[in-house]
């Protein structure tokens, strides 16, 4: 796999992001833990949506990204590793983003747990979306996450990824601008029959791109 090239990042273009703990260790030990690293990643996508006064003293010395400069199309977080799939939309790089959500996490998740170091394994690897049949593809592997670690029976019962907002079919709802996607189909339903459909054929060789890094 190609380590990202952080001067290849680009308007208008899309990328699939990911990362896992150091020797694979777990970055999310709690519902709490969840939480605060899907702050993180609002508050500095929608920084506008941000109550101010439930903030700590501390939480309000953080500076915050221009809004508006980056949409999330997919998310899913997992014990162990997280993955996002983000449309970067000005000239201000996705490194810039992920950077601080990490760096900031990783400053909670250590003075939470008592430890030092670093908390991610190198540096964040990111797949650049080149066509619409990968978008969608990208999106299914990212929502499927649990299924395939055997977290759930079933992805309904997860609540820490993005695929009640796509099962929901709600634009209105969530952290993630759908829009891309939900402009190709016209259901809930008939998005799920996509893959369903496309689950076991040529489709499947863009996890070729993986390899082995959710096992």
């Amino acid at each position: 796999m190609n380590y990202r090239d952080y001067k290849k990042f680009a308007p208008k273009e899309i990328y699939h992001l990911y990362n896992r703990g150091v020797g694979k260790m777990d970055i999310f030990k709690d519902s709490q833990d969840l939480f605060v690293f899907l702050l993180r990643l609002k508050e500095n996508i929608f920084p506008e949506l941000i109550d101010q006064s439930k903030l700590s003293w501390l939480e309000k010395r953080r500076k915050l990204l221009p809004s508006h400069s980056f949409d999330l199309i997919s998310y899913c977080l997992m014990p162990n590793h997280f993955h996002l799939l983000i449309q970067q939309k000005t000239d201000l790089s996705i490194t810039k983003l992920i950077s601080k959500i990490c760096t900031s996490y990783a400053i909670y998740f250590n003075k939470k747990y008592n430890r030092v170091g670093a908390m991610f394994q190198d540096q964040f690897k990111a797949v650049l979306i080149k066509n619409n049949e990968q978008l969608l593809w990208t999106s299914f592997y990212i929502h499927k996450n649990p299924l395939e670690a055997k977290l759930v029976k079933s992805l309904n019962n997860y609540k820490w990824s993005s695929y009640s907002e796509y099962c929901n079919f709600k634009e209105d709802n969530g952290l993630c601008n759908k829009n891309i996607i939900f402009e190709q189909f016209n259901s809930p339903k008939s998005y799920l029959k996509y893959f369903k459909d496309k689950e076991n054929n040529r489709i499947s060789s863009f996890k070729d791109l993986y390899f082995d890094f959710d096992k």
